[in-house]
């Protein structure tokens, strides 16, 4: 029902870094411009997902397709890491996911209007010069749906793929009451 389409995860190193030292080290893996952004950006391949590096030892996985994936980029990062003497094993504090962006489809056309009123004013924003999509929060579900007139549905800020697909199955039983009444 639901598809995962990006994970963000996020971790922290127990040391601060010298990036400048870090993107020389690691050029090949590593782009570095302090004066266009503070984290250095790790990137394994060209399809690979993004990990940001910040001075702190923070980092940020993004595009990953699953928390596996995610779970091995950063044994691969800490790796690289280790490796170059940069960190040693003891300096991983944590790492976690943070969301997860899915993507759904209700399979039909939608009046983004009459559905803004029909869930509630209270729970959607709905401004279609400005952005256009219906943006919906539900009240039992900790995240975001982004809902569009094709019927395609944008689902961030889950904390994983059962919210997900929860959050969607609430819409979709929403939507077909909407309908019949």
């Amino acid at each position: 029902m639901v598809q995962v389409v990006n994970v963000v995860a996020s971790g922290a190193l127990d040391v601060e870094l010298d990036l400048e030292t870090v993107a020389r080290e690691l050029d090949d893996v590593v782009d570095y411009d302090p004066e266009k952004y503070p984290g250095a950006y790790f990137r394994f391949g060209d399809d690979e997902p993004l990990i940001t590096l910040y001075r702190t030892g923070k980092y940020i996985i993004t595009g990953a397709s699953s928390e596996a994936e995610a779970g091995s980029l950063r044994d691969k990062f800490l790796t690289l890491l280790n490796r170059h003497g940069i960190v040693s094993d003891a300096d991983d504090a944590w790492f976690t996911v943070q969301n997860y962006v899915c993507m759904a489809d209700m399979e039909r056309s939608l009046n983004l209007s009459a559905l803004a009123i029909g869930l509630g004013l209270e729970v959607t924003e709905y401004e279609p010069e400005q952005f256009p999509g219906l943006v919906y929060r539900p009240h039992d579900h900790a995240c975001v749906l982004l809902v569009f007139a094709s019927g395609k549905v944008v689902i961030t800020g889950a904390s994983d793929v059962n919210t997900a697909g929860d959050a969607v199955t609430h819409l979709r039983k929403q939507i077909d009451d909407l309908l019949s009444g």
